[in-house]
């Protein structure tokens, strides 16, 4: 589906083209009334209007010795709504990986032991490396405060502050007053 926007947008992507789709939205028009309203050559019309039919936004009928041209805005309406659905949109996406940023800021801000160099003081790099950090627990598994401390040294330092980050972004809950630490 999404050649089919990229077909689209391609077909959209002229300035002289979305100029005879604004003309053809008030009302049909031959070539030759297109050109002169442009101030184009009728051919460069012709092959503006063939890409417009390619993706189905405009119809030609003969009237006499001319082709008249018209918007169809119902091929328009229906063409948006499918190519903005919901499920279009994310097909667009399918292939784009999705961990991509939080592998690229893993890579940066740890060593080859998996250890970190540094705890980002950016928000999103941060949340990119405790993502990574709360791997290492087991979903639903309580975990005493020292093990936490354990587990996090393998990581950095400054266990408290990753700890305290874990908590404070809701990656892991904890009860209070130094109780049990878990990931849900």
């Amino acid at each position: 589906m999404s050649d089919e926007v990229v077909t689209f947008f391609k077909a959209l992507a002229d300035a002289n083209r979305l100029k005879i789709v604004g003309l053809l939205a008030q009302q049909p028009y031959s070539v030759e009334e297109l050109a002169a309203l442009l101030d184009l050559k009728p051919s460069t019309v012709s092959h503006h209007l063939a890409k417009l039919a390619q993706i189905g936004l405009v119809s030609a009928r003969t009237e006499s010795y001319y082709n008249v041209y018209q918007l169809d805005e119902k091929a328009l309406q229906s063409k948006s709504q499918n190519l903005f659905s919901q499920e279009n949109l994310a097909a667009s996406v399918v292939d784009v990986n999705a961990n991509a940023y939080d592998q690229k800021v893993i890579a940066d801000y740890s060593r080859k032991d998996g250890s970190l160099k540094t705890i980002p003081a950016q928000r999103k790099k941060l949340e990119a490396v405790l993502r990574y950090v709360v791997q290492a627990f087991e979903i639903n598994k309580k975990y005493s405060e020292k093990k936490v401390n354990e587990i996090l040294s393998r990581y950095h330092e400054d266990t408290a502050s990753l700890r305290r980050e874990l908590v404070g972004y809701g990656l892991m809950k904890r009860e209070g007053g130094g109780g049990d630490y878990w990931r849900e």
